[in-house]
């Protein structure tokens, strides 16, 4: 007789009786798990109503696109993570919570089936990875891609995936499938070729080493995938020599385009930043608090630096600076507009 485990019964009809305290906004509760693979984590795991998220044309990011997320929260904890603030829309907080009280929508797959059946105009493209990450550790359980790979594939919708998960590696003969029928963008976060410091910045994210083995997977699968060089930490690895070395590995392992992004600190994930330099690099809290004394970014001046030291290297490695078009292949640019029409001839 096989012994039930703790994943046992992730049935959309296992409804429990109410939430849990602190849950009182997550709507749809099917029940809370725990397991010893996952030490300190809660699964919450819901009914979603809808799949498919139409991003207002007024939002900041991805404006006007359809983004799609399996999951609220995320095990890689990575400290600076920009999705941090989005939690505490379900009353949760963006430390340790965002880390550790993760929603799973478990019947999203067939939600989304649905909607594709139902909608009589159809996503241009859906971005996937634009909160959380669709392939961090809780997706070797719930399998969740899979089904939403094929339904998009199933519809021709084109879809891009940004990741730092290896195990995306488990679908790309799924994706490269799907790539025959419709455009299939692939993205890996890549930051550090200091494990010591990624580890202590995204310690439940997998090693640069195993990012870089799916680099060279994902190109043997025959994609041409898009590093996300993010973020370039200020005085830590935005030096000549260290942006240099990071991208001759990139290029090295398959990288065909590579997108850099210096450190963002939105409000409250630079609290939760500043803390870890405070902890790891003291000597540094001076530089970083004037920095980003007047807002989330760093001023123009530095990241056009930081910008041009990339550009460099990537001419060196004979890699394409990225323009909008790359950008585009992610949605980060938001709806893309009709071409203006051409001009009426006049006579003077």
């Amino acid at each position: 007789m096989n012994t039930p485990s703790v994943w046992d019964g992730q049935r959309v009809d296992a409804i429990a009786a109410g939430a849990l305290p602190g849950l009182e906004r997550v709507q749809n509760l099917v029940r809370s798990v725990r397991t010893p693979e996952f030490e300190g984590v809660t699964f919450h795991e819901v009914l979603t109503k809808s799949a498919l998220n139409h991003v207002p044309a007024t939002s900041a990011m991805l404006p006007g696109e359809w983004t799609l997320n399996p999951y609220r929260g995320c095990t890689h904890a990575c400290a600076y993570c920009f999705a941090r603030p989005t939690h505490e829309y379900l009353g949760l907080g963006i430390g340790t919570a965002f880390e550790t009280e993760i929603i799973v929508k478990v019947n999203l797959a067939e939600v989304l089936r649905r909607e594709l059946a139902t909608k009589r105009v159809l996503p241009e493209r859906v971005a996937l990875g634009t909160n959380t990450d669709p392939y961090q550790r809780a997706e070797g359980r719930y399998h969740i891609m899979p089904s939403v790979i094929d339904a998009l594939a199933g519809k021709r919708i084109p879809f891009s995936i940004l990741t730092k998960g290896t195990l995306i590696r488990r679908d790309l003969d799924r994706l490269a499938n799907a790539a025959t029928r419709v455009n299939v963008e692939l993205g890996l976060s890549i930051a550090y070729l200091d494990e010591d410091l990624q580890r202590t910045l995204e310690p439940g994210a997998p090693s640069t080493a195993a990012r870089l083995d799916t680099l060279r997977a994902m190109r043997a699968a025959g994609f041409a995938p898009t590093v996300f060089l993010a973020p370039i930490l200020p005085y830590l690895t935005d030096s000549e020599e260290r942006l240099e070395a990071m991208i001759a590995e990139l290029a090295a392992a398959g990288a065909a385009n590579v997108l850099p992004t210096s450190l963002y600190l939105q409000p409250g994930v630079k609290d939760l930043v500043l803390t870890w330099l405070r902890r790891r690099y003291p000597e540094l809290l001076p530089a970083y608090t004037e920095l980003y004394a007047n807002g989330s970014r760093t001023p123009r001046a530095y990241r056009d630096t930081v910008k041009a030291r990339v550009h460099q290297a990537l001419h060196r490695h004979g890699l394409p600076v990225p323009d909008d078009s790359t950008e585009d292949k992610f949605a980060l640019l938001g709806k893309r507009r009709p071409p203006p029409p051409p001009a009426e001839p006049t006579l003077f």
